[in-house]
C-alpha cells in the first residue's frame, strides 16, 4: 500500500465498501507511512471512483461522501497532526480536549440534549420494529427514559475511543515497516498528564457540587478517557516483561464483553498513573 499508491486507493474503496473501520485502519496507515497529501490524495481517488460505481448502481452519492467522511477524516487528522509533531501521545491529548469540548458542545448547541436523544432512540425503535426486531425494539423502549440522560457522554466517549483505537491499529500497522519502530513514540508510555487529570477532578467535584448536567457529562467523558492510559500500562508491563502476553490478550478479548468493568477498572489505573507516574517509579527502581 505504501510502496505503491494504487493499492492504498483499492484498499480504502473496498475498504469502505466491505468493513469501513478497516478503511479508516489503512487511512491512517498511510498518513503515519507517507505523510498528508498522497493519502488525501488516494482518498479523493477511491471516493471518486466509488461514486462513479453508486452512480452506475443508482445509489446514493451523498452515502458515500458521509461515510468517507466519518471513516477516513478523524483518523486522518490524528495520524496527520502526530506526524506533523512527531509525537502520537501529543495527538491523543489533543483528542481527549477535543471530546471534552464536544461534550460541551452538545449543551451549547442543544440546551438540554434529552429532547434530541428521545427524538433519536423513538426513530431507532421505529427502525427496529419495522425490521422485524421486535424483542429489541421493546428493550430499548423501555430503557429509554435510562438511557436518555447518559446518551451524549456514551455518544462521545464511545464515538472517540473508537476513532483512537483506529488510529492506534494503524500505528501499529506503521511501526511493522522498516525502521519505523516508535517514529512517533511508543503507545506504551502514553500519559495523558496532570492537566487533564486536573480537569477531570475539577468537572466531577463541580458536578457533585451543582448537579449540572453539562459538569457530570464532561466529569465522566474526563474520567473514561483514562482508560487508554490504563491500557498503555498494560501493554508497557508485556514490553518489560512483567505481564504475559495472553494477559494483555485476554483483556483485548473480554473487552467486547465486560467492557465497562474493564473501561471502569483501566482508567481508574490510567487515571492514578497521570498522578503517580508508575512506570516512572519503576524504571527508578530497576536503575
Amino acid at each position: 500500500m505504501v510502496a505503491r499508491p494504487q493499492n492504498g486507493v483499492l484498499a480504502l474503496a473496498t475498504g469502505l465498501v466491505l468493513a469501513p473501520f478497516l478503511s479508516g485502519l489503512v487511512m491512517a496507515h498511510l498518513v503515519f507511512a507517507s505523510g498528508v497529501r498522497q493519502p488525501a490524495f488516494q482518498g479523493l481517488v477511491a471516493a471518486a471512483l466509488l461514486s462513479a460505481l453508486a452512480v452506475a448502481l443508482g445509489a446514493s452519492v451523498g452515502q458515500v461522501a458521509a461515510s468517507a467522511v466519518t471513516w477516513w477524516v478523524p483518523v486522518f487528522l490524528l495520524a496527520a497532526l502526530a506526524g506533523r509533531y512527531r509525537s502520537l501521545p501529543l495527538a491523543l491529548q489533543v483528542s481527549v480536549i477535543l471530546a471534552m469540548t464536544a461534550t460541551i458542545g452538545f449543551f451549547v448547541v442543544l440546551g438540554d440534549p434529552t429532547g434530541y436523544w428521545n427524538d433519536t432512540i423513538t426513530a431507532s425503535v421505529e427502525l427496529a420494529r419495522q425490521a422485524g426486531l421486535h424483542e429489541q425494539a421493546n428493550v430499548l423502549s423501555e430503557s429509554q427514559s435510562v438511557i436518555v440522560p447518559q446518551m451524549t457522554m456514551l455518544f462521545v466517549f464511545t464515538a472517540w475511543t473508537f476513532y483512537v483505537l483506529i488510529t492506534l491499529a494503524g500505528y501499529a500497522l506503521f511501526q511493522a515497516l522498516p525502521g519505523r519502530q516508535a517514529a512517533y513514540g511508543r503507545f506504551s508510555d502514553l500519559n495523558l498528564g496532570r492537566v487533564l487529570a486536573t480537569i477531570m477532578a475539577i468537572a466531577s467535584v463541580g458536578a457533585v457540587l451543582t448537579g449540572w448536567a453539562w459538569m457530570q457529562n464532561l466529569g465522566f467523558v474526563a474520567f473514561a478517557v483514562f482508560w487508554l492510559q490504563g491500557l498503555a500500562i498494560l501493554h508497557w508491563l508485556h514490553a518489560a516483561g512483567r505481564l504475559p502476553f495472553f494477559a494483555v490478550a485476554a483483556v483485548y478479548a473480554l473487552l467486547p464483553f465486560l467492557n465497562v468493568l474493564l473501561v471502569i477498572s483501566l482508567a481508574v489505573v490510567g487515571y492514578m498513573d497521570a498522578w503517580f507516574d508508575f512506570r516512572a517509579r519503576a524504571r527508578n527502581r530497576d536503575n
